[in-house]
């Protein structure tokens, strides 16, 4: 049979005392005196048989084995206020995670058209970079997400495909002519570290073993690289679909008809056990309805 755990509110003093570096600061965050979150750090060393903390002067200082200790509960306690907020806030909000440049380019227009026919839930999107698109709702404050990946997102939870991904070069209309020309002598722009746009969108084409793609400017967002193509500084491979609004009004262009749909797409995640499913499923009917025809292969 394992051992008892130790006292939560020991192992919370804990947490707050190794994340402040103070028992007087911990005691101020947790409403007690700093004598009685001594007393807890004491329970814990007594439980363990080991020392967490190292006093130096009106600070304190984590002993090897409080890291460590420190390190495994603070992922702990950001699931349980994770948990522990879905259920504070209003169930008329959705908290929703996105990546900034589908954000930019279609989402927030998306979610207007969704606030003038809806009055609940209001969405509160949170915009961030992703290296590579996930979420961890036991971790995440969010309800959903629309993520770009090939719809497996993790176990316990739903992915719902809104438009799939179609690559294609593009570059300032006074390139044009450059780029259909000599397009291993332009200069490229990788909207990715990685650079995987261009290698998909070369691949089996006579020009494969012809563009260095080891060569270019690198980015770390789609936006990014349009915004340099925009400015003339070469030739980025780019979304059509979250590309449309600087095609159609011509900041953008496209040298090449070539179209490479890779298999991604961007999807609407969420939890399976979400107790925000009636909110989500009114969400996702709606940006179904947002999603360019030409783009739409559901």
């Amino acid at each position: 049979m394992s051992s008892p755990l130790p006292p939560l509110y020991a192992l919370r003093a804990f947490d707050i005392a190794a994340l402040l570096g103070s028992y007087t600061r911990a005691a101020e965050a947790l409403h007690v005196t700093p004598g009685a979150i001594s007393r807890h750090i004491r329970t814990l060393e007594a439980h363990f048989r080991c020392q967490l903390f190292l006093r130096k002067g009106p600070r304190v200082e984590l002993t090897d084995a409080g890291r460590t200790l420190a390190s495994q509960l603070r992922t702990g306690f950001v699931a349980l206020e994770s948990a522990c907020d879905a259920f504070r806030t209003p169930p008329q909000f959705l908290r929703l995670k996105a990546p900034t440049t589908l954000t930019v380019n279609w989402l927030l227009q998306a979610l207007k058209g969704f606030h003038e026919r809806h009055s609940v839930p209001e969405v509160q999107v949170s915009s961030v970079w992703m290296d590579v698109d996930r979420i961890d709702f036991h971790r995440e404050a969010f309800d959903c997400a629309i993520l770009l990946g090939n719809g497996q997102f993790g176990e316990q939870t739903h992915a719902l495909r809104l438009f799939a991904e179609r690559l294609a070069p593009v570059c300032a209309p006074s390139l044009v002519a450059q780029a259909q020309r000599n397009l291993p002598g332009c200069d490229l722009i990788h909207p990715s570290a990685d650079r995987r746009d261009w290698r998909r969108w070369l691949k089996d084409t006579p020009l494969e073993q012809q563009v260095d793609i080891s060569r270019g400017h690198l980015f770390d967002t789609l936006e990014q690289g349009n915004q340099a193509a925009i400015a003339g500084h070469g030739v980025s491979v780019a979304d059509l679909t979250l590309s449309r609004h600087a095609l159609e009004k011509g900041v953008l262009a496209l040298p090449f008809t070539r179209q490479v749909v890779t298999g991604d797409g961007y999807y609407l995640v969420w939890p399976e056990d979400s107790p925000r499913q009636k909110e989500i499923a009114t969400l996702r009917h709606y940006l179904l309805t947002c999603v360019p025809e030409c783009c739409d292969e559901q």
